[in-house]
C-alpha cells in the first residue's frame, strides 16, 4: 500500500545500529497531517487525498483558503499537498496522518526544493574543467567557445553556460527509514534529502522498492 506524509527537515545526525554500524541519518519532523479534502472519481475524475501541514494564524491565510479550511472543519494550515493513494476512499476529512504509517526498513522517495546556489559559473554548475592557469592563458574559468562563426551563425540549444543553480524540485529515491519516533513525530531516514533545514519535503513509498 502506498503511504505518504509531509515533513519539515530538522537536520542531519548519526546513530549506531545494533551491530555497531554508524548510520548517517536525516531527521524529519513528519506530520501530523490533517486531511482537508478527499477527491473522488465522481466529483473530480480521480481519487486523491489533500492534506494540510503546519499551523498558521488566520491573518496569514487568504479568504479563499479560510473558506476551504472552514468547510473542512479543520484549523488553518500553512502547507497543502495532494497525494494519490491507493486507499484514498478510506480517508475522511479531518483524519490525521501520523508518522506511524511508516516503520523501520520501509523504502521511501523524498521530494523537496534543493538549496539555492545563486548565479554560478559553468565549472561549478556543470562540472566543467578550467583552462590552463599559466599567465599566458587568458581563459581560466570561462565557458569556452560559443560555436561556429558564419556557420551555424548561432549558439546550439542546450549549451551549458553560467546561470541560476539550485532551488529546483529534486527527488531522492529508494531511501531507507531507519527509525520512527512516534512520540516526537520524528522520522530518521538514512542519507541526505533535498533542501535546507526547516524546508518542507514530502515522503512517499518508493516506486522502485
Amino acid at each position: 500500500m502506498k503511504k505518504a506524509i509531509m515533513a519539515k527537515k530538522i537536520g542531519m545526525t548519526q546513530i549506531f545500529a545494533e551491530n555497531g554500524e554508524l548510520i548517517p541519518v536525516t531527521v524529519l519532523e513528519a506530520g501530523p497531517c490533517t486531511v482537508t479534502q478527499v477527491k473522488t472519481m465522481e466529483n473530480d475524475g480521480y481519487e486523491s487525498v489533500q492534506v494540510g501541514f503546519g499551523e498558521v494564524k488566520e491573518k496569514h491565510t487568504n479568504k479563499p483558503m479560510q473558506g476551504h479550511f472552514n468547510k473542512a472543519g479543520v484549523s488553518f494550515k500553512k502547507h497543502i499537498k495532494e497525494f494519490r493513494l491507493d486507499n484514498a476512499s478510506e480517508f475522511e476529512v479531518g483524519n490525521e496522518i501520523k508518522v506511524d504509517v511508516f516503520e523501520s526498513g520501509d523504502k521511501v522517495d523524498v521530494s523537496g526544493v534543493s538549496k539555492g546556489k545563486g548565479y554560478q559559473g559553468s565549472i561549478k554548475r556543470h562540472n566543467q574543467s578550467r583552462g590552463p592557469m599559466g599567465h599566458g592563458s587568458k581563459s581560466h574559468r570561462v565557458s569556452g567557445s560559443m560555436g561556429g562563426a558564419s556557420s551555424p551563425a548561432r549558439v546550439f540549444k542546450g549549451k551549458k553556460l553560467p546561470g541560476h543553480m539550485g532551488s529546483e524540485n529534486v527527488t531522492v529515491q529508494n531511501l531507507e527509514v531507519v527509525k520512527v519516533d512516534v512520540e516526537n513525530n520524528l522520522l530518521l531516514i538514512k542519507g541526505a534529502v533535498p533542501g535546507p533545514k526547516k524546508s518542507i519535503v514530502t515522503v512517499i513509498s518508493s516506486v522502485k522498492a
